[in-house]
């Protein structure tokens, strides 16, 4: 992709009391952020078109906007191409996510920004960030990211139209059962079963432009976009400790396969050490 040369954002995305907040509830507590990214030419919807024609078919998911907060494995595409479902996303009834946009330099120059205005608050608590990745979600109004969790440490910048996401504790299996994280570390899914009755432990998050959330690591959740088209722009990074999670999680999954019944890794700040190099080493031996 032959991206223009625009300028970065303002030279404080975060401001001061956002970045204060966020070293407070770091890595464990959500919270809504404030940022100035702004309508920023990146974001805009011809941009976010000709991105996605430029990246690997491996870094695009889109498919129908009108799915119900649980889904059994990944919808369909709706055959509609990439950049035509982006230009058209008022009327096309889609949802869209553009994977590791960090391909791209303008995008990873973009994230790099970003990231070091709270690499500080960061790596005080959980060391130095591993894996940057940026993501961008473009929906149309109305639509719906089914629920499901995610790997990384994650903050949500939207920056056009409106959502809700709505949170659920990190590390309680009511809400996501130790057997899916075992088999989503050992490369199954990572949707997760819906009932109703979960609701009441559910956190919403109402974001418009110019406001973020914060997503810890592995936190249930499903969104809802408002009454208008939605461009958001999922900031992420991994540490030494949820990859030592994630570790620890795939070796219970071993252990569960010969009869035995594991207690979960403890979360942030438990190293889980121990069974993380139990995956490391059955791993390298094939198991």
């Amino acid at each position: 992709m032959n991206a223009p040369a625009h300028p970065l954002a303002p030279s404080a995305v975060f401001p001061q009391g956002a970045r204060t907040l966020f070293a407070v509830n770091y890595p464990e507590q959500p919270h809504t952020l404030a940022h100035a990214l702004g309508a920023h030419p990146l974001m805009e919807l011809d941009a976010l078109a000709r991105l996605a024609e430029a990246l690997p078919a491996h870094s695009i998911e889109y498919n129908a906007s009108d799915q119900p907060v649980g889904v059994e494995g990944k919808p369909a595409q709706t055959g509609i191409p990439i950049g035509e479902t982006i230009r058209n996303i008022e009327t096309a009834r889609s949802w869209a996510v553009l994977k590791n946009v960090e391909q791209e330099p303008a995008y990873a120059r973009l994230l790099a920004q970003l990231l070091e205005e709270i690499r500080p608050a960061i790596e005080a608590r959980t060391g130095r960030m591993l894996k940057t990745q940026a993501f961008i979600f473009i929906t149309s109004a109305g639509g719906v990211t089914p629920y499901h969790f995610d790997p990384e440490h994650n903050i949500l910048l939207q920056v056009r139209g409106s959502k809700v996401m709505t949170q659920f504790p990190a590390g309680n299996a009511l809400y996501a059962p130790d057997e899916v994280h075992e088999t989503y570390h050992t490369g199954g899914g990572r949707e997760l079963k819906w009932r109703d009755e979960l609701l009441a432990g559910g956190r919403e998050f109402a974001l418009g432009p110019g406001e973020a959330v914060y997503v810890p690591v592995m936190a249930p959740h499903f969104v809802r976009n408002g009454p208008a088209p939605s461009v958001s722009f999922s900031i992420t990074w991994r540490s030494e400790w949820s990859f030592a999670e994630a570790d620890a999680r795939a070796f219970n999954g071993l252990l569960r396969r010969i009869g035995i019944r594991p207690a979960a890794p403890g979360r942030w700040p438990a190293r889980n050490r121990a069974k993380a190099l139990g995956w490391r080493i059955a791993r390298r031996l094939g198991l």
